[in-house]
């Protein structure tokens, strides 16, 4: 019983980081139709976004929240630059992203540097506390916490407000949106803001967990489009079950068969396709 929950919270750990780069991605996709492959380099550049205020100001909360800021204003200059001329046009989306992505790689290179940084746990969640005689530390429930909480915020913002109440008619309804006489472009632009900031802040509370490293883009955004697919396209919470699905479907396999540990949530994926296409929380046709 102890090694199961220890094996569960290190699955949550993992999980809940992935739900946040996943939960912006498939509100992007499921509102715009856009499939964008540098939204992992949101995730890498809210790490070092984050890592540069807390060096210079030791103050973690304002380091998440910069980190997060980074994300949403890029997010924002993204659609606006990038992807708003190539409405309709998918191939061009796809090799615009990709672009992007090694662009990102290369700021972050040359500000930064290409070897690995480390990211200090602040002082007030160091530690580590018994499971079960096993320990767990106390920065892994407080990653837990962030994801959770991120969670029921924005699906308060996207239930209870109006415009979270517009950005979801525009997943299921785009036409009527527009007819209704509401600006889509700048609901695209807000979905976008929102979709990067979510990245960049998972990639902030990452930070301490993960290092700073210029492979964080490319090792998240894999697991990131499988919490999409398997979730459901446009579905925040679907994102959420799916991305703690995965999460310990990594943690239960990478400790007892570790030499599937990269397959298996592949696997899950094809599995899903086959027999829910539209996902767990997705909509059918979606």
């Amino acid at each position: 019983m102890g090694l199961i929950t220890w094996l569960a919270l290190q699955g949550l750990t993992v999980g809940l980081l992935w739900f946040l780069i996943a939960s912006g991605l498939s509100l992007i996709f499921g509102l715009m139709n856009v499939l964008n492959f540098a939204h992992g380099a949101l995730y890498m550049l809210g790490t070092y976004g984050a890592l540069t205020i807390y060096m210079a100001t030791g103050n973690f909360v304002l380091a998440l929240a910069g980190g997060t800021l980074v994300g949403a204003v890029l997010g924002a200059l993204i659609e606006l630059l990038a992807i708003r001329p190539l409405y309709g046009r998918q191939l061009f989306q796809v090799l615009m992203t990709m672009g992007l992505i090694l662009v990102f790689d290369e700021a972050v290179e040359a500000i930064w540097g290409p070897y690995p940084l480390p990211f200090a746990v602040p002082a007030a969640l160091q530690g580590t506390f018994t499971v079960f005689d096993r320990p767990f530390p106390v920065y892994r429930l407080f990653i837990i916490g962030v994801g959770l909480t991120v969670w029921l915020l924005v699906h308060l913002f996207l239930t209870r407000s109006r415009l979270g109440i517009i950005v979801r008619a525009g997943v299921e309804d785009r036409e009527m949106v527009q007819a209704l006489g509401i600006d889509i472009r700048k609901v695209f632009t807000g979905v976008f803001a929102l979709g990067g900031a979510l990245a960049a802040l998972g990639g902030a509370v990452a930070g301490p967990f993960e290092g700073a490293h210029t492979t964080l883009a490319a090792e998240n955004l894999l697991p990131a489009f499988i919490v999409v697919v398997v979730g459901g396209l446009g579905s925040f919470t679907g994102s959420l079950l799916a991305a703690i699905l995965v999460g310990l479907t990594q943690a239960f396999v990478g400790y007892y068969a570790p030499q599937f540990a990269l397959a298996v949530n592949i696997a899950l994926m094809a599995v899903v396709l086959v027999l829910r296409p539209q996902g767990l929380l997705g909509r059918q046709g979606g």
